[in-house]
């Protein structure tokens, strides 16, 4: 059986590796004068490249282990890891109705178009408030969590190296 440490290192790499997966699908949108389509299918596959380095080791290793070490670290690693999946989703409940909205005007396909996005739905502001605010709630308790991670890790297996 492969040892306790291996996994713990494998799933900490692979947590860590979706950080730059999340830092450069951001820069794809952030860089975007405009955004296409193409550019929002090339932002998306890089995030959802780091959620499956990120979520992969949570599920199938971190969740069935969180019970035998409550406690400390892991209890708060597990808090902030919880509120970054909550925030996540909080923000998709404002990319789902901008993506609606903005395909119903075809601005994904036609981006030349002068129109301003708060002018296409009156929700439009309010949606891209919880977008912003769950993307950013995701990646700062995605932080905590990842710190707190290394440190119980740290803790945990510093004399077996």
């Amino acid at each position: 059986m492969v040892a306790d440490v291996t996994v713990a290192s494998v799933a900490a790499l692979l947590v860590t590796a979706s950080f730059p997966c999340y830092l450069y699908g951001a820069w794809i949108i952030i860089d975007a004068e405009t955004v296409t389509w193409g550019t929002l299918r090339h932002h998306l596959a890089y995030i959802f490249a780091g959620l499956a380095l990120n979520t992969v080791p949570v599920v199938f290793w971190m969740v069935p282990a969180l019970f035998d070490q409550l406690g400390g670290f892991a209890v708060l690693h597990a808090f902030f890891g919880v509120q970054a999946y909550a925030l996540l989703a909080f923000a998709l409940t404002g990319i789902v109705p901008i993506l609606r909205a903005k395909r119903e005007y075809n601005l994904y396909n036609d981006p030349d178009q002068d129109v301003d996005l708060d002018e296409i739905h009156e929700n439009m502001s309010a949606w891209r408030l919880r977008l912003r605010a769950g993307v950013i709630g995701y990646v700062l308790c995605w932080l905590v969590a990842w710190v707190l991670g290394v440190a119980q890790f740290v803790t945990k297996y510093q004399t077996q190296f």
